[in-house]
């Protein structure tokens, strides 16, 4: 018997996976085409700006654009590396999708997302060290401890990758290829084993309370910390401007966190496809490209920053 189930698995793996996607609602994929296509290319454009605004305009080389550089390289890889192959999904009517671009979105999907987790508490904490220490922040978050905290998020995310996504890989489908998702995500593939996947499972939500539950409560008690601190400034204009400083980033991680534990913290019996194809499409096309927006409408910095690179580039042609 398991040699049989062995020798499936192993044409599946030959042959690949079909991301089944949206094709039971054909007439939303050429819509749902065009409404990736805008969005993917706003998130290139926003991101990509922002990581040009931190590099060119000194002004904006402090911590809080060093991290949100990083958040927008995060977002970029992101979105590069899954929706290209939905877009050719979409496209037309080949839905496949080799083993090893599977097992690479998988990966890099993971990984991604377990980076941003730990990204935004850094963040967080940033963002305490500007309200609760200002005369010491310059001291608290020195170039060296940004360096190090950004390698931290993004090493644990690659780190919790490498444990889970091979996990789920190895998993036997019984000679079943058809992924009822647009994205070779781990609830999905999880969902279409053969066997108990209970042991699964239980790893992916122990670690998804370091990468996942973690970093939140971080987050929750710095800004615990932060309206505290608020809270004791006596002028009107202190109170607006300290909020301006975090209501950013409080934004960003409301939309995040929101969907990303719908997600990975619940059963996989319990897994919804439709309402997981919607989330993941809102946190793969969406968040990505509404952070630029939601960190330069209300910041002054950003704003004269490219204005005078755009003045600059004016001047020059």
């Amino acid at each position: 018997m398991w040699s049989q189930v062995k020798e499936k698995d192993n044409t599946s793996s030959s042959e690949g996976f079909i991301l089944v996607g949206f094709s039971d609602c054909p007439h939303l994929e050429l819509i749902l085409f065009v409404v990736v296509l805008t969005f993917y290319l706003l998130t290139l454009l926003g991101n990509v700006t922002i990581i040009l605004l931190s590099v060119l305009d000194s002004r904006l080389h402090t911590p809080m654009y060093f991290f949100l550089a990083n958040l927008s390289s995060l977002d970029i890889c992101f979105t590069t590396g899954s929706i290209p192959q939905m877009l050719y999904n979409l496209w037309g009517p080949d839905k496949t999708i080799s083993y090893l671009g599977c097992a690479t979105q998988l990966y890099f999907v993971l990984a991604l997302g377990g980076v941003e987790c730990v990204l935004l508490a850094v963040m967080a904490y940033d963002r305490y060290a500007a309200v609760c220490k200002p005369l010491h922040y310059t001291l608290i978050t020195h170039p060296r401890l940004c360096g190090q905290l950004a390698s931290v998020a993004w090493l644990s995310g690659f780190g919790n990758s490498l444990i889970m996504a091979p996990q789920t890989l190895m998993l036997p489908h019984c000679g079943y290829r058809q992924v009822d998702h647009f994205l070779c995500e781990m609830p999905a593939l999880i969902g279409m084993a053969c066997v108990d996947t209970t042991t699964l499972e239980a790893l992916a939500f122990v670690l998804a309370i370091f990468i996942i539950l973690a970093p939140l409560i971080l987050i929750l008690i710095s800004y615990g910390y932060i309206a505290q601190a608020v809270l004791r400034i006596k002028s009107a204009a202190g109170r607006k401007k300290a909020f301006n400083t975090c209501s950013s980033h409080l934004t960003v991680v409301s939309l995040f966190y929101a969907t990303i534990i719908y997600m990975y913290l619940q059963p996989a019996n319990t897994y919804s496809q439709d309402q997981g194809k919607f989330l993941t499409l809102f946190y793969t096309i969406i968040t990505p490209s509404v952070n630029p927006l939601i960190y330069t409408l209300r910041n002054k910095d950003v704003k004269e920053a490219m204005k005078k690179v755009l003045g600059k580039w004016g001047a020059e042609v």
